[in-house]
């Protein structure tokens, strides 16, 4: 499992926790002895690898099993059981610690794009899939989300209220510009947006529009609106204004 500073919907504190665990020297080095062992390790062991104190060590091997890094348990070393107390062992978890502030998400990109090769239809392009999977995505996201929250029916600024905090967990950065507008502030998809922008762009667009269908939100739509070092999409209300315009910049 990888852990970022708030991947796919998690949240970043658990990240957060782990980086602040390895500052000290003394626990990276037996965290990084410990990986290398491709084994449980003992306290000894690990107290060992840096040159200190076994109660010294086991401080901060919990630590580290506190932040998720490690996972301990008893077990008989070389599995020959012996007299006295089973020893504690210590070995990685599962954890892939990425930060990036602020966060990125290529690997829901990368999802989109992969069930979008797997799911391509014979009638439509490689380009038409990527779109078709990116709404599905984003949908079955804001479907969770309006059963989770139960908001009832969604005016615009709702609605908005509702997708930010969605975004927010999936490495957006919203802003509320106005009552009825949000921008975001940065594109979680960068730097792939960079090098194919027409593409990514459009699968990002694909993305909130589902989630705003999802959410059962029509007073809310996602437009284009590129902006430098920006995302690309903003969400805004779908009213007509006055002249019986919609579409107006936020």
């Amino acid at each position: 499992m990888t852990t970022d500073l708030n991947a796919a919907g998690r949240p970043a504190e658990p990240a957060i926790r782990a980086v602040a665990a390895l500052e000290d020297e003394l626990r990276r080095g037996m965290y990084a002895f410990i990986r290398r062992a491709r084994r449980p390790v003992t306290r000894d062991e690990a107290a060992a690898s840096v040159g200190i104190s076994r109660k010294l060590a086991a401080f901060h091997l919990d630590k580290l099993v506190e932040a998720g890094l490690l996972r301990a348990r008893y077990q008989a070393v070389g599995g020959i059981r012996k007299a006295g107390r089973t020893p504690k062992v210590y070995e990685p978890s599962d954890v892939d610690i990425q930060i990036s502030i602020p966060q990125r998400q290529p690997d829901i990109l990368a999802d989109i794009l992969l069930d979008a090769v797997l799911a391509e239809g014979q009638a439509e392009s490689a380009r038409d899939a990527a779109m078709r999977v990116a709404g599905e995505r984003g949908r079955g996201i804001g479907v969770i989300e309006r059963e989770r929250a139960r908001p009832g029916r969604l005016g615009a600024e709702r609605a908005l209220t509702l997708a930010t905090g969605v975004l927010e967990r999936h490495g957006f950065e919203p802003a509320r510009e106005a009552p009825t507008c949000v921008r975001l502030r940065n594109c979680p998809f960068h730097p792939l947006a960079a090098k194919a922008p027409e593409l990514v762009c459009g699968i990002n667009h694909a993305f909130l529009a589902g989630l705003l269908d999802g959410l059962d939100a029509p007073a809310v739509e996602a437009v284009l609106a590129p902006r430098p070092g920006e995302c690309c999409v903003e969400l805004r209300s779908a009213r007509p204004d006055r002249d019986g315009l919609t579409g107006l910049t936020c």
